[in-house]
């Protein structure tokens, strides 16, 4: 028995980051870097709103250019309601980026594999399903922000 799964974009969320803050770095454990989200926008068919400043995304990128990471931060939308989100992943680059990657440097979006697992808690009673289905987000990070696009699995 074979089983299709797709996906269906819910949202999109811009996220504004700030420089990134690089807790230590050596050749074996790699870069860890928080970087502090500073605001941004959810922009969907049925939802809209804006993200709490506040949030941090945590990254490692190991020596080989791969980047492990827990985004978290709050949206609070235009209805009143609001959500927390811990949205863990990783972002892989080919090899000739790898040391781009590693000084912290910009890579064209289209040469790089970005994707995340997002969990939510939420605050507001028409926001429950979103705890009762899987979701996934492909990512693109920018110089100063962060594109992810928000899909539940159907």
């Amino acid at each position: 028995m074979t089983m299709d799964i797709t996906g269906k974009k819910v949202f999109t969320i811009a996220v504004k980051v700030d420089t990134p803050v690089v807790v230590g770095q050596d050749e074996i454990s790699g870069r860890r870097q928080l970087i502090p989200i500073l605001s941004g926008t959810l922009e969907g068919e049925q939802m809209h709103g804006e993200v709490l400043p506040g949030g941090v995304d945590s990254q490692v990128i190991r020596p080989d250019g791969i980047c492990e990471l827990s985004a978290r931060y709050g949206v609070k939308l235009d209805d009143g309601s609001s959500f927390y989100v811990e949205n863990n992943g990783i972002r892989t680059v080919p090899a000739e980026y790898v040391e781009q990657v590693k000084r912290g440097e910009f890579i064209e979006p289209s040469l790089y594999y970005f994707c995340t697992t997002p969990h939510f808690e939420v605050f507001g009673e028409q926001l429950r399903w979103m705890c009762q289905k899987i979701f996934m987000c492909k990512a693109t990070r920018l110089p100063d922000q962060v594109l992810l696009d928000y899909y539940v699995m159907e």
